[in-house]
């Protein structure tokens, strides 16, 4: 896959999250309480998210560009969209961000490219959904629960399609004037989750009580962030080091990578099932709106 060490670590993250949500969805097919199979194609979608964003699907134009904002700047990536490439563009030769707050941003386009990725992929499976559901005749009890399934899915697309609509006007605010110094929150993920926590159904103890919440969150997701720098830097001092031929030197350094590489696996599994957790408690604030 030609992936870097920090690709290589999130991929182990996004494995061992969909390897244990699997296992609990085999404990729910076994007592029966996943009849209308929702929970199973929620799982195909998520593996065949990652599949996609790994190359892992068969697909050579699917895989991103192996690079990393940390290692060679954020000029090999593509955005795949004219809209963020032109955002980018005109941000980066604005003159209202420094080399950090271009890093930052760059994170904030890969992450609004990554939700539009998981949106056309969710829109794929529905619309093929649709397509089997229209094509059966004779409409029963099992046809009446694949409607609830797809109104399910028809949700979600709509709560993706709103966090899009959010992340693009975010993006073309923050380009055209720079970071707001005042703002809240800087991660991306967490700012997309604030966004969507004020919509929600909510009370005000609530909402304070999500924010801080949120808070810790980006605390760890800056961990993370510190961890992967550490670990990209380990591994391009590995590589200097093979090339050498110093064992003593080379042992160290293998001892060292090895034990980054492991902490940049374990916080990225946290901070992946914090999200899947945050995000739940927000979608059901939001079904509750529609209600």
């Amino acid at each position: 896959l030609h992936l870097s060490a920090v690709k290589l670590a999130e991929l182990h993250s996004d494995l061992k999250i969909q390897e244990k949500d699997e296992l609990s969805w085999k404990k729910l097919k076994a007592e029966g309480l996943d009849e209308d199979g929702e929970k199973e194609a929620k799982l195909r979608r998520n593996l065949n998210v990652i599949m996609t964003k790994y190359g892992m699907n068969g697909k050579k134009d699917s895989q991103l560009v192996d690079t990393n904002y940390i290692k060679d700047g954020t000029e090999s990536d593509t955005l795949d969209d004219p809209r963020l490439e032109k955002l980018w563009s005109k941000a980066k030769t604005s003159g209202k961000f420094s080399d950090e707050e271009l890093d930052k941003l760059w994170r904030e386009f890969k992450h609004h490219k990554e939700k539009i990725r998981e949106y056309n992929i969710l829109l794929e499976t529905v619309s093929r959904t649709e397509d089997i559901h229209k094509n059966v005749i004779n409409p029963s009890e099992e046809n009446l629960v694949k409607e609830e399934v797809l109104h399910n899915k028809h949700r979600e697309l709509k709560e993706k399609l709103r966090s899009i609509n959010q992340g693009f006007e975010r993006l073309r605010k923050v380009s055209h004037q720079g970071y707001d110094t005042t703002s809240e929150f800087e991660e991306p993920r967490v700012i997309d989750l604030w966004d969507m926590a004020k919509s929600a159904n909510f009370t005000e103890k609530e909402l304070e009580s999500f924010r801080e919440e949120l808070k810790h969150f980006e605390a760890k997701i800056e961990k993370h962030h510190h961890y992967q720098k550490q670990l990209e830097i380990s591994h391009q001092k590995l590589k200097h080091v093979e090339e050498t031929g110093d064992k003593d030197h080379l042992n160290r350094n293998k001892e060292k990578y090895a034990m980054l590489q492991e902490k940049t696996k374990e916080l990225g599994y946290k901070v992946k099932k914090h999200l899947q957790d945050l995000s739940s408690r927000i979608s059901q604030g939001l079904q509750h709106n529609e209600l």
